[in-house]
């Protein structure tokens, strides 16, 4: 099976948080990107077997997700 997974960058902690937004609570980290990928693959695995296990049905990745970003504008602050 195929998963989308989203990467963002942790400034604070270093290295990187992963989300498979098609399994909620299921993520991961990794101080690289192949880390942070390898280790989404066994996040994954680990919970889907939990799926498994639990007797619910795996679910599939309805349709791929697509990535964008907007801009808004942010109020000022009044004090």
């Amino acid at each position: 099976m195929r998963y989308t997974i989203l990467l963002r960058r942790n400034a604070e902690t270093s290295g990187y948080s992963v989300i498979v937004p098609e399994l909620p609570g299921c993520f991961s980290r990794g101080e690289t990107l192949e880390e942070a990928i390898a280790n989404s693959k066994e996040a994954i695995e680990l919970h889907l077997e939990g799926v498994v296990d639990d007797g619910e049905e795996v679910p599939e990745e309805m349709e791929p997700f697509v990535i964008a970003s907007v801009e808004v504008q942010v109020p000022a602050r009044t004090s």
